[in-house]
């Protein structure tokens, strides 16, 4: 009889030590419950904010805008969300600077927005709050009518009168615009309803001063 004959049988080795096992099941339960509490402490969202400066009256796409994830603690609704540009566009109606995140509020749909520009002459230098995206009323005062007179003989003149409330600036013209069109007081393009054209066109058409006033404030026409 052979050695090989009264040799013990080979034992055969396990496939895997259970402890490896174990240690890698750990590993992996460590992972998934480190990525749980990430992602349950970053609750960023995904909104827009300006490529560059938007203006009142400005239409812009998705490619005008850059994403960025921030955590707005619930207040995500109150800005123009990834995704929420339709195929159309939107048009700016406040003025949003460069890099600022866009606000809801900011902008409209093309089809709900029926408004333009003009360019309105005033008699007197505009305040310092008016400025692109201010929200302004646009005053009347009409001419004296020199067949009507007061008490002391001088012309009679109706009080000033709103003509348009809650319009929008979209620039004050510098010096050397302001001349060309006018070369006394100051020239603004305003954004107003187009409902409100007509009104406006019929005072400039009268002669009536204008005055700019931001929204909420009294009338002043002095310079």
């Amino acid at each position: 009889m052979t050695d090989t004959a009264s040799a013990p049988p080979l034992r055969r080795r396990p496939f895997a030590d259970p402890r490896l096992l174990v240690g890698l099941l750990l590993v992996a339960a460590s992972i998934a419950a480190t990525a749980g509490i990430v992602a349950a402490v970053d609750r960023r969202v995904q909104v827009y904010a300006a490529a560059g400066p938007l203006e009142p009256g400005q239409r812009i796409a998705a490619s005008d805008l850059v994403s960025r994830g921030v955590a707005l603690d619930g207040s995500d609704s109150l800005y123009l969300g990834v995704g929420d540009v339709p195929r159309g566009g939107l048009v700016v109606t406040r003025a949003v600077a460069q890099g600022e995140l866009v606000p809801a509020a900011s902008v409209g749909r093309t089809s709900d927005v029926d408004a333009t520009s003009l360019v309105l002459r005033v008699a007197t230098r505009v305040s310092a709050a008016v400025k692109p995206g201010a929200s302004i009323d646009v005053w009347s005062s009409a001419a004296p009518d020199p067949g009507a007179t007061t008490g002391d003989d001088a012309p009679a003149t109706a009080p000033p009168t709103v003509l348009v409330a809650g319009a929008t600036v979209v620039r004050v013209l510098d010096e050397q615009q302001a001349l060309a069109v006018d070369r006394d007081g100051s020239a603004v393009e305003v954004r107003l309803p187009r409902a409100r054209v007509a009104r406006v066109l019929a005072a400039l058409a009268a002669g009536d001063q204008l005055a700019i006033v931001p929204a909420g404030l009294g009338l002043g026409w002095g310079s």
